[in-house]
């Protein structure tokens, strides 16, 4: 064993130091960057593929705040599946494939499509063509009627529009009939899609929403390494996720290696995030393995306890820098996942060479966070808990014991704890990428790649890290 031992530092280790800048204004800065090779965000924050962090709300919101969210893995193929559904029907500029209903099927069969679908609107069909647009308010104001056919706006009064009409011209249409959805017809009648007004609009006003081609809203989506893993992601690229994440905690193992390329010959055209690591051997190899991305964090997280449990693990910081120099030879950009507490964090990853920032517990205990707020103590609150802690052990064991993979107890490197309820995901987004802003003008970068490369640390002491909190306030 060599006796220099490498010092390795982490966020609250080091300041960034403000240089001459060029920037008037935060607002000067641009904050889009690649999530992966081919994805594009408009602003580096990602959710965490955590059971108490990321499913379809919060993939929902982050991606209209500029984001995205990974959908985790804890449940059962189907369930997910749907779950990516969810956030990619939330808006569009086009619904492909609209929710539709039989004209012959009863109200009570059409209301609870509705409810189960959570859309207020169905396409109403007879043969594979248009027969008319049933809503929620037909469904409500139909007196004595038990039949869609019977409450439903049939096709002759409807406004109706061409396959490949462009949005101004849907919207346009959809104003001058005074009506809130356009059903889309091919040659022959046939239902070709479906626009909304509410869609359009939210498009328009939120131009910074990470979207696909299609004006989808984007998310990704977790996948482990082992078991059904080939058959989940096949379920989830046919969902329309955006990216998927090899989730596994030791990403620098053969069997992590080797899944890339087994999944991206599953899925040609569907970008694969690998990870975690923290050196830059283990960026390496996942890169010339094919990843699209890589996520880098060994122990950083707030509810993980590998570095205590294992004895492992890399310092954030040096982490992050190490694995982006390795990763930039091949022009895969890194994910800095975890050791975020402060809005400087992100700024420091991103000048550390991240292109994105993935946080866990400052996104846990939003209202868009899985599970229901309680009252302890007098406080509103939500469980968050790291995936590898006993908790969260013990809910992976249902779904593995139906095909995911063989259930391997292990020694908890995680803890479950309660985060009080807070301020919505955008909020959050908001106040991190608010920080990288003023962090990117204090070091004179207009960009994110600019601040990969123009971002300058000093270490601090101790006395310099107390110096930076508030202090002396009475």
């Amino acid at each position: 064993m060599p006796d220099d031992i490498p010092l390795a530092l982490s966020y609250d280790d080091v300041m960034l130091v403000p240089q001459r800048s060029t920037i008037r204004s935060r607002s000067d800065v641009d904050t889009s960057t690649r999530l992966t090779r081919n994805v594009r965000i408009a602003m580096p924050i990602v959710a965490a593929n955590m059971d108490t962090v990321c499913e379809s709300a919060m993939g929902i919101a982050m991606a209209r705040a500029g984001g995205i969210g990974i959908i985790h893995r804890f449940l059962s193929v189907e369930e997910q599946a749907a779950q990516v559904r969810r956030v990619k029907r939330a808006e569009a500029k086009i619904i492909e494939d609209p929710h539709t209903v039989a004209a012959t099927q009863t109200l009570a069969e059409a209301r609870r499509v509705m409810v189960d679908r959570g859309v207020s609107g169905l396409v109403v069909v007879d043969q594979g063509r248009l027969a008319g647009m049933l809503t929620r308010r037909d469904v409500e104001m139909a007196d004595g009627a038990v039949t869609v056919a019977e409450a439903m706006t049939p096709r002759e009064r409807l406004a109706v529009g061409a396959r490949g009409i462009s949005s101004p011209e849907a919207l346009a249409r959809m104003r001058e009939a005074r009506v809130e959805k356009l059903p889309l017809v091919d040659d022959d009648g046939g239902v070709a899609g479906l626009v909304t007004m509410k869609d359009l609009l939210l498009l328009e006003q939120r131009p910074e929403a990470s979207t696909d081609a299609r004006g989808r809203l984007s998310v990704g989506a977790a996948i482990g390494v082992r078991g059904d893993y080939i058959e989940r992601a096949t379920a989830l690229a046919e969902a329309g996720a955006d990216v998927l994440v090899l989730d596994i905690a030791h990403g620098h193992a053969e069997h992590a290696i080797a899944a890339i390329d087994v999944v991206k010959r599953a899925v040609p055209g569907v970008d694969i995030i690998a990870g975690n690591v923290a050196t830059a051997e283990g960026a390496r190899d996942l890169a010339e393995a094919g990843a699209d991305a890589v996520k880098v964090g060994v122990g950083p997280g707030s509810v993980c306890t590998t570095r205590l449990v294992a004895g492992v693990g890399v310092p954030q910081l040096t982490a992050v820098m190490r694995c982006a120099a390795a990763c930039a030879e091949f022009n895969v950009p890194v994910i800095a996942d975890g050791g975020v507490r402060y809005p400087g964090d992100v700024a420091k990853a991103i000048a550390g060479g991240a292109e994105s920032v993935m946080l866990g517990g400052l996104l846990a205990g939003t209202p868009e966070s899985p599970g229901v707020a309680v009252v302890r103590d007098g406080r509103r609150v939500k469980v968050f808990r790291g995936m590898a802690s006993a908790p969260a052990a013990e809910a992976r064991r249902g779904v593995e014991e139906q095909g995911e993979e063989e259930f391997t107890p292990v020694v908890p490197e995680g803890v479950e704890t309660v985060v009080p309820l807070r301020e919505p995901a955008a909020d959050v987004v908001r106040t991190m990428v608010g920080g990288l802003r003023s962090g990117m003008s204090y070091s004179d970068a207009h960009t994110i790649r600019e601040m990969n490369a123009r971002g300058r640390f000093v270490r601090i002491t101790p006395a310099g890290l107390s110096e930076s909190h508030p202090h002396g306030a009475r």
